[in-house]
């Protein structure tokens, strides 16, 4: 079934070609954009910064502890991590900020680590390429070409989805499909995104497909009966075609139908999946 790929790719047993496929969600950060890359280097500190030790724990215990917090929530807002560390310093005795109050921190930190990046793209000294995620534009063509309807759905705030977005050049095949992350975050999520897709286009489950590197994306899709594409994607090292290792095993476990690395393979992938 691989023939046409020159790549990794890992076809898990639910896999099967679905032709009837209409609609494709993404997620943005390590699915298209790289914007972001790094991110957990910025959050996990400020995790144990703040977390307090208890008797016999080591700080390497503490990272540990902050980094699978952090990455059970990929892909779910970012305000969900935000909870889970509140709740990890009262639990240990301490008194916690607001959630909202270690979102905005956050959030003001990972500015800093990525602001070369969106000056660099501002003004062109950093190309888009090197910041979009092995092979994407490849592959959105081939959606948009079968004529399929494409959306944008991140655990980044809307705000800072869509500048990203539209500085990579993406915005335009998503259009007014691009959603992301509210300050109320009751009024957001992945699953909602979903959920609508499939009521305003009256569509089944089974004719959806995803594409996301996180927990949140994969799960919803299959929750619906939806087709899941996990991109363990080496976001330090775009284009190696190497699959990150953490990502592979996580999201394989939570139901993905496929996992590849990036899209090299985009035409023979679309093939594969759509028969076309």
């Amino acid at each position: 079934m691989t023939a046409g790929f020159v790549g990794d790719v890992i076809l898990r047993p639910s896999f099967a070609p679905r032709p009837e496929i209409s609609h494709v969600v993404f997620d943005f950060d390590g699915t298209l954009s790289l914007v972001r890359q790094g991110w957990p280097e910025v959050m996990v500190p400020m995790f144990t910064e703040v977390l307090p030790l208890r008797d016999g724990e080591t700080p390497e215990d503490l990272y540990k502890l902050a980094f699978d917090d952090i990455m059970k929530l990929n892909g779910k807002q970012t305000i969900y991590q935000m909870i889970q560390l509140a709740e990890r310093i009262r639990e240990r005795g301490g008194e916690p900020q607001e959630p909202l109050w270690y979102k905005h921190e956050y959030l003001r930190r990972l500015e800093q680590r990525i602001g070369e990046r969106i000056q660099g793209l501002n003004d062109g000294s950093i190309k888009r390429e090197d910041l979009v995620v092995y092979g994407s534009v490849e592959l959105l063509e081939g959606l948009k070409a079968r004529g399929l309807h494409l959306y944008l759905a991140s655990g980044t705030d809307e705000p800072f989805v869509k500048r990203e977005a539209e500085l990579l050049g993406l915005t335009h095949y998503f259009g007014k499909h691009i959603y992301g992350a509210q300050d109320d975050y009751k009024t957001f999520s992945k699953k909602m995104v979903i959920e609508r897709i499939l009521r305003e286009n009256e569509i089944p489950g089974d004719k959806l497909l995803a594409f996301g590197d996180g927990y949140v994306e994969i799960e919803n899709t299959k929750d619906v009966g939806g087709l899941a594409v996990a991109v363990a994607s080496d976001e330090a090292n775009n284009g190696s075609g190497r699959m990150d290792e953490w990502k592979r095993e996580r999201l394989s476990g939570v139901g993905a139908d496929i996992v590849i690395p990036d899209y090299r393979d985009a035409d023979a992938l679309l093939k594969l999946i759509l028969g076309r």
